[in-house]
Formats: structure tokens, C-alpha cells, sequence
């Protein structure tokens, strides 16, 4: 791997990652979403202030944006810099892949469109891992919702998925290089929930709770 299809690829990864989804999806709607909720750009917040249609337009976006990165990106690189896609080394997609997964990553986490202030990642990080490592997403999907299911806390399910991610890696036989690298993405993902875990150990974080249906008259 180069030095500037490597630079190339996180430049534009970073690039990438960076469209603050939600952000934009709660300004057409005429809200500035940084001031409502928890403050933060991510789909949870978009769903429980905007509601359900918004949540899920603003995952799956912010999702494709990491999927992108690692399946596409890489390949389009190479083509504009000359070289063959379809025949470069195996373990050269694979660097290719893991350096656009962590732009889209820091990109999303650290927007420079926002002032380098983001959102935690979740969602992009899991459609990097779908390219990159997708039985280990299978496992921590199910940590995910195992605990959310038990517990009705979205950070508390998206730190334990976190935390379990290396473990996948490794448990799917993921080579060393994949176990680190996802390793530092549930990391991130843990340090960037760090106000959640205040909340939770306070007990102040909001459960996710289903809004009632109107009574019928």
C-alpha cells in the first residue's frame, strides 16, 4: 500500500464521513438538532425528535457513508491514480478498506462542518464492519440488542456492542490486524458514549421508551 492512494483514501473517507446527516435531515425540518434532545447529530436523537422515519433515513445514511468507504472508495482510488483495481493485491484492498473505514469513522466523529464536533460513530462504524467484518457485526448486532431489549438503554446496548466487537473479530477468526483495528473502533465508540456512562452510573439516562397511542375518541 502507498503512501498516496493511503492519503487519498482517508482524505476523502474523512470527507465522507464527515456529511453530518443528521444535522442537515433536522435543518430541513427547521431544527438546529445540536440544541434539542442530547444534543448530539446521531439517529437516535433525530428519531426521538423528529420521529421514526427521520431516525431511520439518518442510520441508514450514515451507515452507507461507512460502507462506502471500505467497499467502494478504495477501488475508485486506485482507478484514478492509474492502477488496476480488479488486480491489486489482495492485502492492499484489505489496508485500503481499513484506512477509508477509519476516515468515514473520524469523519463522522469529527465533522469539520460542525466544528469537529460529531456524532459517536454507531451507525458508520457498523456499515464499515459490514464490509469489513460482517459475521463479527452479526455478533455484536446481537449484544446490541440483547441488552437493549433487557434494558431499554441505546448507549448502554451500543457500549456493550463496543465492547465485545474485538472479541468478534476474533471469535470469527479475523486476522490480528482486523482484531486491533476493531478494537480501536469500539474504543472510540466507548469514549465518545463517556457522558452516557455519567448518566447511566447516575442513573439520569433516558431509557428509550414507546410513545403511547393516542386513545380513539
Amino acid at each position: 500500500m502507498d503512501i498516496v492512494s493511503s492519503l487519498a483514501t482517508g482524505i476523502l473517507a474523512y470527507l465522507l464521513g464527515s456529511l453530518p446527516t443528521g444535522y442537515l435531515v433536522a435543518l430541513a425540518r427547521g431544527v438546529d438538532i445540536r440544541t434539542v434532545g442530547s444534543g448530539n447529530i446521531g439517529a437516535t436523537n433525530v428519531l426521538r425528535t423528529l420521529g421514526k422515519p427521520a431516525g431511520i433515513f439518518v442510520l441508514l445514511i450514515d451507515a452507507l457513508k461507512g460502507w462506502l468507504a471500505v467497499a467502494v472508495l478504495p477501488h475508485l482510488v486506485l482507478a484514478v491514480l492509474g492502477a488496476d483495481a480488479s488486480g491489486a493485491h489482495g492485502s492492499q484492498q484489505i489496508a485500503l478498506g481499513i484506512v477509508g473505514g477509519l476516515g468515514a469513522i473520524v469523519g463522522h466523529n469529527y465533522t469539520c462542518w460542525l466544528h469537529f464536533k460529531g456524532g459517536k460513530g454507531i451507525a458508520t462504524s457498523a456499515g464499515v464492519l459490514l464490509a469489513l467484518v460482517p459475521w463479527a457485526l452479526f455478533i455484536i448486532f446481537s449484544v446490541w440488542l440483547l441488552v437493549f431489549f433487557s434494558t431499554r438503554y441505546v448507549s448502554l446496548a451500543s457500549i456493550a456492542a463496543a465492547a465485545s466487537l474485538p472479541f468478534a473479530s476474533w471469535l470469527t477468526h479475523e486476522s490480528l490486524t482486523k482484531v486491533l483495528v476493531t478494537g480501536a473502533m469500539g474504543a472510540l465508540a466507548i469514549y465518545k458514549h463517556r457522558a452516557n456512562i455519567q448518566r447511566l452510573l447516575h442513573g439520569t439516562e433516558p431509557r428509550f421508551e414507546r410513545k403511547p397511542k393516542e386513545a380513539s375518541k
